[in-house]
């Protein structure tokens, strides 16, 4: 019997699987010294242990990549190890802080399968969630990613495409316990804008840019032990490029919004995302949002505001879709989420 793992292909996955994902992983203060070097990470209530406190909770949490990224990577042996790209997001919640010392884990079921119409590749839908040591669920979301038949003559499985909400409703989103911005510090923050002074439909350019290094992106990519293999193998990919991890690009993306967006402090949800054209190694990555909608929540002085946030490669900001209706190939990243901030 064969010891080693050459991953799931297509035509491996079946509606109603579940997989349970190794390995366990204990997260602290390394991770977030690590991933505050590779991003430009400025979000008070990730840095400061005093500014999380004058806030309500008991210290500053894990930034919220963070627990993303390690849930989603101890997925992608099961998921996405031949993977030709992730496409989407839907229905994510992240559910409970993640401290440190916490250990992480993760399970997904498959609730979709669309084979390709070129009978190579097929669309494989799962819903993971990530919990810590206590059982607890600290995330969930659903992503879609494209994978790589095994055997092209394999039978092609019977369609099943999952109806996702398009939206996370405000009133699901789940608030840490304790979080009180009454007595918010918007002087150590970094920026005076608070729930109020942003309206529906307001665009916001973070100005910035960060030019992609593939040593840096596949250091953080082993980071969350992410092992897909057109993130190091030049031979997975036709072009011979290593394509950069979308997570990457959402974390730096992230990052660069703290230019306009330093009190959006907590994302709390994830609305929907796709990764609109691929990201390589000297790519330059800019940044801008858009105000989507806005909620108020049951926690003192907590407003929850929608956003999308988009990464391009070049041309003007503001710009997404073409004449066609499809994205501009400068587009990199349409993401859009709920972030917490000071009423």
């Amino acid at each position: 019997m064969a010891k080693t793992n050459a991953g799931r292909f297509f035509e491996d996955y079946s509606v109603g699987d579940v997989l349970t994902h190794a390995v366990p992983r204990t997260v602290g203060a390394g991770e977030r010294a690590l991933y505050h070097a590779l991003y430009p990470a400025r979000h008070a209530l990730y840095s400061s242990d005093t500014f999380a406190q004058a806030c309500g909770i008991a210290a500053s949490p894990l930034d919220d990549m963070i627990a993303f990224h390690t849930v989603f990577g101890k997925t992608v042996p099961d998921v996405s190890l031949n993977a030709v790209a992730n496409l989407g997001y839907a229905e994510g919640r992240w559910l409970k802080p993640v401290w440190q010392g916490d250990t992480l884990t993760s399970q997904s079921e498959v609730i979709g399968v669309k084979q390709n119409s070129n009978g190579k590749s097929g669309v494989v839908y799962v819903r993971t969630t990530g919990r810590n040591q206590r059982d607890e669920a600290v995330l969930e979301y659903v992503r879609w990613v494209m994978v790589r038949k095994g055997d092209l003559d394999a039978l092609a499985p019977e369609t099943v495409v999952p109806d996702l909400n398009k939206v996370v409703p405000a009133g699901t989103l789940a608030i840490p316990d304790g979080l009180n911005f009454e007595n918010y510090n918007f002087d150590l923050a970094g920026e005076p804008h608070r729930w109020g002074d942003y309206a529906v439909g307001e665009q916001i350019d973070h100005v910035d840019g960060v030019t992609m290094e593939e040593a840096e992106h596949m250091m953080a990519t082993r980071l969350w032990q992410n092992t897909a293999k057109v993130h190091f193998d030049t031979s997975a990919r036709p072009d011979g490029t290593r394509l950069i991890y979308g997570g990457h690009v959402i974390s730096m993306a992230r990052a660069l919004s703290f230019n306009g967006l330093a009190n959006a402090q907590m994302v709390v949800g994830l609305n929907a995302g796709a990764h609109a054209n691929p990201c390589l190694a000297g790519d330059t990555v800019r940044a801008w949002s858009e105000v989507l909608d806005k909620a108020e929540t049951s926690a003192p002085g907590v407003g929850a505001i929608r956003l999308r946030l988009v990464a391009t490669k070049g041309g003007a900001p503001f710009q997404l879709r073409g004449e066609d209706g499809k994205y501009l190939p400068e587009v990199l990243l349409d993401l859009d989420y709920w972030a917490l901030m000071p009423m």
